[in-house]
């Protein structure tokens, strides 16, 4: 079974408003029609396949013959997403995410490096040279308290969801009041 993108999934990967999490769009970016699902588990890990499958449940993804052309061929129609649970592994098997400050870092430098702001500028700088842990979070903290003046309210909460996903969870109860 080689699982490719629907309408929906293009749509949605597109649009960044799906009710997808980050895992969930690493793996419907890599759905292409030419990977497998032994492929997809050895590039995602064991939840893949129960990743899958709620794709295919949520209309994101299709198998088999029925597989949609190429996108440059697909009509334009603007079908509404089916909201999708988180990804959940199959019962059983635990599953650990990988977290880190490093991760959490460079991901907030890129969003800020995105920013067209002086604020933006200093705060990347600011991340840049922090070297310890406790200035990397301050740094981190300060750049999602400014980013609602740089950008839309929807846009900083899908920040702030990200990097509460790839932060150490040590750290993520100090970003619950930046909320």
């Amino acid at each position: 079974m080689q699982p490719r993108k629907t309408d929906l999934a293009r749509t949605a990967l597109q649009a960044h408003r799906a009710p997808l999490d980050m895992r969930q769009r690493r793996l419907l970016i890599l759905c292409d029609g030419q990977r497998s699902i032994a492929d997809l588990t050895g590039l995602m890990g064991r939840e893949a396949p129960a990743m899958v499958i709620q794709l295919i449940q949520g209309g994101y993804l299709e198998t088999g013959a029925g597989a949609s052309p190429a996108p440059s061929s697909v009509p334009k129609t603007t079908p509404q997403p089916t909201p999708l649970p988180p990804a959940s592994p199959a019962p059983g098997v635990q599953v650990e995410r990988r977290r880190s400050l490093v991760a959490a870092r460079i991901y907030l430098l890129g969003i800020l490096e995105m920013q067209r702001n002086p604020m933006a500028a200093a705060l990347f700088r600011d991340l840049q040279q922090a070297r310890a842990e406790e200035d990397v979070v301050k740094v981190l903290q300060a750049a999602l308290q400014a980013l609602p003046g740089m950008t839309s309210d929807g846009y900083c909460e899908r920040v702030r969801l990200r990097l509460l996903e790839a932060l150490p969870t040590e750290h993520c109860d100090a970003f619950a009041a930046t909320a």
